[in-house]
């Protein structure tokens, strides 16, 4: 059983950043492919960030040049940092873990607003 605990939301201004963060449990974390997806009000979880074992990530269209992703294996924890913000990018974001099961945080409300 893993489990991850997300923090680094809250409330920001458009234009503002925010840098989310998501703790890991166990041993495995290394090996792990890390995801981080939002979900807003009445809509799908949709996936936003990804980054492999190896380091390679991959972003939504929406995000690309805005969010990075990134994880510090030392630390089993993985970070999205998001400049630019919109106030489309209000959503609750969760991370998600994918070893030898797939694991979900509890979720971290952004809110984009002015």
């Amino acid at each position: 059983q893993v489990q991850l605990v997300e923090s680094g939301g809250g409330l920001v201004q458009p234009g503002g950043s925010l840098r989310l963060s998501c703790a890991a449990s166990g041993s495995r974390f290394s090996r792990a492919v890390m995801d981080w997806y939002r979900q807003a009000p009445g809509n799908q979880r949709d996936l936003v960030a990804r980054i492999t074992s190896g380091g390679t990530t991959n972003y939504a269209d929406s995000v690309k040049g805005r969010f990075t992703i990134s994880r510090d294996n030392t630390k089993n924890t993985v970070y999205l940092q998001m400049n630019s913000l919109e106030p489309e990018d209000t959503a609750v974001y969760y991370c998600r873990y994918s070893d030898y099961g797939i694991y979900w945080g509890q979720g971290t409300q952004v809110t984009v607003s002015s």
